[in-house]
């Protein structure tokens, strides 16, 4: 099996800077894209930002300048550096990762908990 574990949410201010961080473990023979989506209370989940095994990244256009992520593939990681937050990055973030976890087998998506970041005053 594979988890993904996330930490690093909580309080900040408008205008602060949280950052997040997501490991994969388990039976793991590689993992594709991994990610950061969102979620806010009576909202769809967002992509947030994605990157490639060869660290090609993508944001939505609201993060833009503003968040970076970065992956560590011999660690199986992917953080999430979020600068000058608004209140409406309020959400719950979400990791997600597509793993291979054999030469044999497709991939397959993952998610982790979830944690919540609120930017509040």
């Amino acid at each position: 099996q594979v988890q993904l574990v996330e930490s690093g949410g909580g309080l900040v201010q408008p205008g602060g800077s949280l950052r997040l961080a997501c490991a994969a473990s388990g039976t793991i023979f590689g993992i594709n894209n991994m990610g950061w989506y969102r979620q806010a209370p009576g909202k769809q989940r967002e992509l947030v930002a994605i990157i490639s095994n060869t660290g090609f990244a993508n944001y939505a256009d609201s993060v833009k300048g503003r968040f970076t992520i970065s992956r560590d593939n011999a660690k199986n990681t992917v953080d999430l550096q979020m600068n000058s937050l608004k209140t409406e990055d309020t959400a719950v973030y979400y990791c997600n990762a597509k793993v291979r976890r054999t030469a044999l087998t497709g991939t397959y998506t993952y998610w982790g908990q979830g944690t919540q970041v609120t930017v509040s005053s």
